[in-house]
């Protein structure tokens, strides 16, 4: 590959790119270190609904869920066994990053459970198993954005575990992410522990908010009075508030308070574009991709949408471009009815479920496989 390559190039814009999937033959295949060594990725992000396709659509786990089962597990233990298996080995395959980088990239996330959405003792007692179960330095552990999650946040980072904040919609919510972030340094600097490896992302997903507020600016658009302004708001919400997310993010780091913690060798915590695979058809399939570039971001990417990212993705500074327009945006939604903090808790809550689901399904379809596997 030559640095025309558009994903390699995103790395001059100060940008990483993740991959949002992971399978067992994506590490045994090879592919995952050609995407390392050709595309510069640098980093992988996991989800429950990411196990539930990679095990459900393939019979790579069938033998060790067979052996599991047989040995006597659990389903919940057979699901723990083979996704600590997989993001464990996926940790070894993105080392030499981390390690290339003195810890600044080369993380795999991997996510508690989300039933645990609400409750923040079991989310903090989930993540301390999962970090010790993996041990690796360059994981971490998902948690989610929720007001639960603030203080689990701030605890994992006192004990220097590595948390990627999941679940964000929200401006306001973002900041409490972020306050919560910057609290756990300071409680990790006052016990009289290093702070200068400790990372954690703020995952901001995107493509989900004009997947619900689109249909209502159809509707405005339908009106006499509104239709102007609503259709020039179609498609621009998500984007917007990822600049103003950007907007509110630089002045966090960047001013005096977060520069003593930074002093002390603290990094801030980056946003990361999640959800950023496109739904709508009529979009470009890189839409979350190009329009989001900056310095010191994370975008974690579908297969899918990172080869046609590859293809014909097109790099350029543009997430500090069209500030003031990104705040017209979100003004003129209020001036339409549409609350936009009404919609980022929708998805949140929506969000939740749909994480319960697939893990549900994946955790009654190793119950089965198990069942099957022990009668046999």
């Amino acid at each position: 590959m030559t640095n025309k390559n558009p994903l390699l190039q995103l790395q001059t814009f100060g940008q990483s790119i993740w991959l949002d999937y992971l399978r067992r033959d994506l590490i045994t295949s090879g592919q995952l270190d050609e995407l390392i060594a050709n595309d510069g990725l640098r980093g992988i992000t996991s989800n429950p609904a990411i196990f539930e396709k990679a095990i459900d659509d393939s019979d790579l786990y069938d033998q060790a869920i067979h052996d599991l089962a047989a040995a006597g597990k659990s389903a919940a233990d057979i699901y723990d066994a083979l996704t600590i298996e997989d993001i464990r080995q996926t940790a070894v395959h993105l080392r030499p990053v981390y390690e290339q980088l003195d810890g600044q990239d080369g993380f795999v996330s991997l996510e508690v459970s989300p039933h645990l959405a609400r409750n923040t003792t079991a989310t903090i007692a989930e993540a301390r198993r999962l970090w010790t179960a993996v041990d690796q330095p360059n994981l971490m552990i998902k948690v989610p954005g929720t007001q639960e999650g603030l203080p689990a946040i701030r605890q994992l980072i006192s004990e220097g575990i590595n948390v990627n904040v999941t679940l964000l919609f929200g401006l306001p919510r973002y900041k409490e992410v972020a306050q919560a972030y910057i609290n756990g340094l300071r409680d990790r600097l006052e016990a009289g522990y290093p702070i200068n490896h400790v990372a954690s992302v703020a995952s901001f997903f995107l493509s989900r908010i004009d997947v619900l507020v689109d249909p209502m600016l159809e509707k405005k658009m339908a009106q006499n009075g509104q239709a102007a302004v609503a259709a020039q708001l179609h498609g621009q919400v998500a984007i917007a508030s990822a600049r103003v997310a950007y907007h509110i993010y630089r002045e966090i780091y960047e001013n005096g308070r977060f520069q003593r913690l930074a002093e002390k060798g603290a990094r801030p915590q980056r946003l990361l574009w999640a959800s950023t695979s496109t739904k709508n058809p009529a979009y470009s399939d890189v839409k979350y991709v190009d329009s989001l570039i900056g310095p010191n971001t994370v975008n974690t990417l579908p297969l899918k949408t990172l080869q046609a990212f590859r293809d014909h993705g097109r790099p350029a500074a543009s997430l500090q471009q069209k500030l003031n327009e990104a705040y017209r945006v979100l003004d003129q939604l209020a001036e339409l009815d549409i609350d936009i903090d009404d919609v980022t808790h929708q998805l949140e809550e929506e969000g939740i479920t749909k994480f319960n689901k697939p893990y549900d399904h994946l955790m009654a379809m190793l119950d089965e496989k198990r069942q099957q596997a022990t009668a046999a």
